[in-house]
C-alpha cells in the first residue's frame, strides 16, 4: 500500500470515454486556418507526426501522418517533465512533501562527504523551476554514474550558485523529482500517477523508462498517445477538473503554470517567457510542456484551446510560430457558418502521410545483387553484413550486427509495416519504403513510428562492393554516420 491510502486505487478503472468531436466551425475554428497550419508544416518539415486541436473541450481537428496512427504511443522526451511535476503536485496535496523541503532530506545515504552551502540550500522548488544553482545541465554526468546510482551522482555535482538563480535547463533535476516521489510513496512515478491521473483521464498503455536502479527517468522516457497529451492539457486548462470531478488541486495548476523564474527577455522566443514547475510560459498568454524534436502540449487559456503535437523536427520554434501565425487567428469567439473549407480540410486530413522514399521501383542492379551478402570490416557501427533480396516492388533487407540478425521488408511507393529491435530486447513498430534513386543506388527509408526518428539507409553498388551510409532526420548529436564499404562474400 502506498502512503496515499487504499481509497485511491480501490475499484475498477473507469472506462475510457472518447473525447467529443465537432465540426471546427461550430467551435469557432476556421477550417482554412487549420488547413494553412497543416500545409505550412508540410512545406517546411514534410509534415508533423500528429496533431489534435481541442476547443471548448471538444476535438475541432485532428490528423496523423501515416504510418503514425491514433492507437500508437509516441516518445515524449521532455514533455515527460510536466507529468513528473504533476506527480509532485499530488504528493504535495497528500502531505507527503513540500516544495520547501530540502533535497538532501530525502537522500541521507547518498549525501556527499562534503556538503556545500549551496547544495544544502537546494529545495524541491528549485528542482521544479530549473534553478538548482548548477552552472550547466547535470544530466550527462548524472546518467554516467559508474555504479548506476544517479541520485548520488547528481548530488556530487558542483553547485556553483545559490539555488534560485540562474535558470539552467537540467533534465537531471526532474529525475531527482521522480526519485523523491518514489522515496515518499514507495512506488514509481508511473505507478503513482496511474490511479490519480491516467485512470481518471482514460489514459491507457503509458510506459516510462527507468534508471539502472528502477526509478522512472522523470525528465524524459514517457510514451503516450496523442489524445492522451490532449487530455492532459485539457485537464490543466480546466484547472484540474475532469468530468465534474477534482483531479488536481487548482492551486497546484496555478502555481505550476505561472512564471516562477525568468529564463530570458527575447519577446520573440517562446523559450524566454518564463518557466513554472516544469511548464514553459509562451507568448499570447499560453503555456506548454514540450519535448525534443517537436512534442508539444500547448494550453491556450485565452482561446479555451489545447493543441497536442508529436513530430520529428529540428526547429521547434518554427512549429510554434506556425501555431501563432495560422491557428491562433483562426479561433473566433462565436461559431462560424459552414463553408467548403471544412470539406477541403477533411480531405487533406484523411490523406496525411510521411513522404515515402522517391525513386524507381527497380533497377538492373537488383537482379545482380539480390540474395548476395556483403560483409564489412569491424566498425564503430557494429555492422557485420547485409543481404538484400528483391521480389516485385519489395526489398527485404537482412542486417547482421551486434544485436544479431534483423530482417525488414520495404515496399516501393508506400509504407510497409514491420518491427525491429531498436534497443534490445524491446522491439519497435516501424514502417519502411524503398526506391532506386540511380541504377546503382538503393535507398531504404525506415520510420520508427512510435518515435520522432526516421532513418535513411543508402546502398551504392559498384562491382562486388557496396558503399553504405545511414542518417536520421533528427538527433542529439550528428545525424549522419560515417560511410562503410562492404564486399560481396556470398
Amino acid at each position: 500500500m502506498t502512503a496515499a491510502g487504499a481509497d485511491v486505487t480501490a475499484g475498477p478503472a473507469p472506462r475510457r470515454k472518447s473525447l467529443r468531436r465537432a465540426a471546427p466551425e461550430s467551435l469557432g475554428v476556421d477550417p482554412k486556418a487549420v488547413l494553412a497550419f497543416v500545409e505550412a508544416t508540410e512545406k517546411q518539415f514534410g509534415g508533423l507526426h500528429s496533431f489534435m486541436l481541442l476547443r471548448h473541450g471538444q476535438v475541432a481537428a485532428e490528423g496523423w501522418w501515416f504510418p503514425y496512427a491514433p492507437r500508437r504511443p509516441h516518445m515524449l522526451f521532455s514533455l515527460s517533465k510536466s507529468f513528473t511535476s504533476t506527480a509532485v503536485g499530488f504528493a504535495v496535496s497528500e502531505g507527503l512533501l513540500s516544495v520547501e523541503d530540502h533535497v538532501l532530506h530525502f537522500f541521507p545515504n547518498d549525501t556527499p562527504p562534503n556538503v556545500s552551502d549551496n547544495l544544502a540550500a537546494m529545495r524541491v522548488k528549485h528542482l521544479l523551476t530549473m534553478s538548482t544553482g548548477h552552472s550547466k545541465d547535470a544530466t550527462e554526468a548524472t546518467v554516467q554514474a559508474p555504479d548506476g546510482n544517479w541520485v548520488r551522482e547528481f548530488l556530487a555535482q558542483p553547485v556553483d550558485h545559490q539555488p534560485g538563480a540562474p535558470f539552467v535547463y537540467n533534465s537531471a533535476a526532474t529525475y531527482m523529482l521522480s526519485a523523491i516521489v518514489q522515496r515518499v510513496t514507495g512506488v514509481r512515478v508511473l505507478d503513482y500517477l496511474t490511479p490519480r491521473l491516467f485512470q481518471p483521464l482514460g489514459i491507457e498503455g503509458a510506459t516510462w523508462e527507468t534508471c539502472p536502479r528502477g526509478i522512472n527517468t522523470g525528465g524524459w522516457g514517457l510514451s503516450v498517445k496523442t489524445e492522451d497529451i490532449a487530455r492532459f492539457g485539457q485537464l490543466y486548462l480546466q484547472k484540474g477538473m475532469w468530468n465534474g470531478k477534482r483531479v488536481i488541486p487548482e492551486a497546484w495548476v496555478e502555481e505550476a503554470t505561472a512564471k516562477q523564474v525568468s529564463n530570458g527577455s527575447n519577446p520573440n522566443s517562446d523559450w524566454e517567457q518564463g518557466y513554472g514547475y516544469q511548464f514553459w510560459r509562451c507568448r499570447h498568454g499560453a503555456y506548454r510542456g514540450d519535448g525534443a524534436f517537436g512534442q508539444y502540449c500547448i494550453v491556450m487559456p485565452q482561446q479555451d484551446a489545447v493543441l497536442a503535437i508529436t513530430s520529428g523536427v529540428g526547429d521547434m520554434q518554427a512549429v510554434l510560430n506556425m501555431v501563432w501565425d495560422h491557428l491562433l487567428p483562426g479561433m473566433n469567439a462565436d461559431p462560424l457558418s459552414t463553408s467548403a473549407g471544412e470539406d477541403r480540410l477533411q480531405a487533406k486530413l484523411a490523406g496525411l502521410t510521411v513522404p515515402v522514399q522517391e525513386g524507381a521501383a527497380s533497377s538492373p542492379t537488383a537482379k545482380r545483387v539480390s540474395g548476395r551478402t556483403f560483409a564489412f570490416e569491424p566498425n564503430d557501427q557494429n555492422l557485420n553484413a547485409v543481404t538484400l533480396r528483391f521480389a516485385g516492388n519489395r526489398c527485404t533487407l537482412t542486417v547482421r550486427d551486434g544485436r544479431g540478425e534483423q530482417t525488414l521488408t520495404a515496399t516501393h511507393g508506400k509504407w510497409r509495416p514491420g518491427t525491429m529491435p531498436l534497443e534490445p530486447p524491446a522491439e519497435r513498430n516501424v514502417a519502411a519504403s524503398a526506391a532506386w534513386t540511380n541504377p546503382d543506388t538503393l535507398v531504404v527509408k525506415v520510420c520508427m513510428c512510435e518515435t520522432p526518428f526516421i532513418s535513411t539507409y543508402t546502398f551504392r553498388f559498384d562491382g562486388d562492393k557496396v558503399t553504405y551510409a545511414a542518417k536520421t532526420n533528427v538527433g542529439f548529436g550528428p545525424t549522419d554516420r560515417p560511410q562503410l564499404v562492404g564486399k560481396m562474400v556470398a
